[in-house]
């Protein structure tokens, strides 16, 4: 993935003539009003059992027989406990009710339950109800030995390698016992969801309030502005457009929030791009698209309802004079999304925006994957104000891993220098892009270097760049931090 186009350093490429005074120098305000847990890990830390939330991915090893519990086939059909060694079959995705109560999703997404309220478990369910909720019973002195009740009140329980049933109605916590399990988490969700499905309706609402308060502030607007910081670019998610009360367990404030943006920006004499950056059902499957488990499932039936979200957008803030662009969606991810969909969603995007705005630009984010940098050209060509988003990082691929300092830097002036060359039209397009690397042990004047390579490429792109992020736990993908620092000159 030598372009991987990843939301942390984004250049925007152009179709139809600037009016712009000068090139946006953005940055991302990342993890406010779409949380990424990555970003700010303490946000979860008050919330019961917070390494079992919504899609968490979770394996169970019989104790007893020392084979893993199996969605037979990947789902469709019964449990078994045969395994040896766990897979895709052998993992089950985390909806959490509650702190102890979940329901598990399978490979092919059906979920585990009871067959016709007997004792037989199966995967064959495309809903979840009663027969589907199982409490995850942990041991005090090992947080992963569980045990797993169901809806009928008994335990889930390995009596051989062909036969599950929820029918065991013992209590110990032998080895022997074959309603035991060792579980063992292999990959865990901090988004949105999880943040408000984590801490429950009663706690969830205090803990965004505190968050949207403290985390970007007036100050923040003041401190970009004084460090020649022209734009900011702020994620949103769906769940905006049906503020204050949005469908559970998402919580009302985040459109408060970013009406204070917009008037911060107009005092400090800065620009706004609202990002749709989570979309419902999920455009990649990423933390930081809201998804509830991790699975993509956006598509042809739910452009409607996305478009409906622009529209609220651009009708909200298109009478607003530092309003500079609506961005359509974030990191669509190729091949589940595919090209003709995504076009078509992006044809009814770019008119709900000029329904209500002739000036506002419209950005469309390129496909992450395997995917071609200039499928959207031809699209663009034919639309007024519109603009590419590219996302290039020098991480999240082995080729980076050996490079030196000098190595990236020389890979920023050549290849990427090319790349964005290959998807520049008439002006240019936006780029997203961040100081960190895969690099260890690298001094500050190698960052220093680094980030000076970026700007002078990236500061190519006509309409400008974002970099991802204003504010992050780890400190060179905090912008904030890298001047504050002197790891970055603008």
């Amino acid at each position: 993935m030598a372009y991987y186009f990843l939301i942390f350093a984004t250049p925007f490429f152009v179709f139809s003539p600037l009016s712009l005074a000068q090139p946006f120098k953005a940055v991302n305000l990342g993890n406010w009003l779409v949380t990424e847990g990555w970003m700010k890990p303490s946000l979860y830390d008050g919330m019961p059992n917070n390494d079992l939330l919504d899609g968490t991915q979770v394996q169970f090893l019989s104790t007893k027989l020392q084979m893993y519990l199996s969605s037979e086939n990947g789902g469709g059909t019964v449990l078994v406990a045969n395994r040896p060694s766990a897979s895709g079959w052998e993992t089950f995705r985390l909806w959490r009710i509650n702190e102890t109560y979940f329901n598990f999703r399978v490979f092919n997404k059906q979920f585990v339950g009871l067959e016709d309220q007997g004792d037989k478990v199966t995967a064959v369910s495309d809903t979840v109800g009663n027969s589907q909720t199982f409490q995850i019973i942990r041991n005090n002195d090992d947080r992963n030995r569980v045990r797993l009740q169901a809806s009928n009140g008994q335990f889930i329980q390995a009596s051989s390698e062909t036969l599950v049933t929820a029918d065991y109605v013992g209590s110990g916590w032998e080895d022997s016992d074959p309603s035991v399990f060792k579980m063992t988490i292999v990959n865990s969700l901090r988004g949105e969801y999880q943040l408000t499905n984590g801490y429950g309706p009663d706690r969830a609402p205090q803990v965004l309030q505190d968050h949207w308060n403290s985390y970007i502030t007036e100050e923040d607007f003041r401190f970009m502005s004084e460090n020649s910081l022209n734009a900011v670019r702020i994620p949103v998610g769906w769940w905006i457009a049906s503020d204050p009360t949005p469908p559970k367990p998402f919580v009302g404030g985040s459109l408060k929030a970013l009406d204070n943006a917009f008037t911060w920006a107009q005092k400090y004499e800065m620009k706004v791009i609202v990002d749709l950056h989570a979309v419902q059902a999920s455009q990649n499957g990423n933390d930081h698209s809201a998804t509830r488990d991790g699975y993509q499932e956006w598509g042809e039936s739910n452009i409607q309802e996305t478009v409906a979200v622009i529209d609220f957008l651009a009708e909200r803030y298109s009478d607003k004079p530092s309003l500079a662009a609506i961005e359509l969606m974030n990191e669509p991810m190729a091949p589940g999304v595919n090209l003709d969909t995504l076009i078509k969603y992006y044809q009814g995007g770019y008119d709900a925006v000029r329904k209500h705005s002739e000036n506002a630009y419209v950005i469309l984010s390129n496909r992450l994957g395997p995917a071609d940098s200039k499928e959207l050209l031809s699209f663009a060509s034919g639309l007024k104000r519109v603009v590419i988003d590219v996302h290039y990082y020098n991480l999240f691929s082995d080729s980076f891993n050996n490079m030196n300092p000098q190595q990236n830097i020389d890979y920023i002036y050549n290849q990427r220098a090319s790349a964005l060359t290959t998807v520049t039209a008439t002006n240019g397009p936006l780029r997203e892009w961040t100081g960190e690397w895969a690099v260890q042990g690298a001094s500050m004047q190698d960052y220093q270097n680094f980030t000076k390579a970026q700007l002078d490429v990236y500061g190519r792109a006509t309409f400008g760049w974002a970099y991802w992020a204003y504010k992050c736990a780890a400190n060179h993908w905090s912008l904030k931090w890298m001047i504050e620092n002197n790891y970055i000159k603008l």
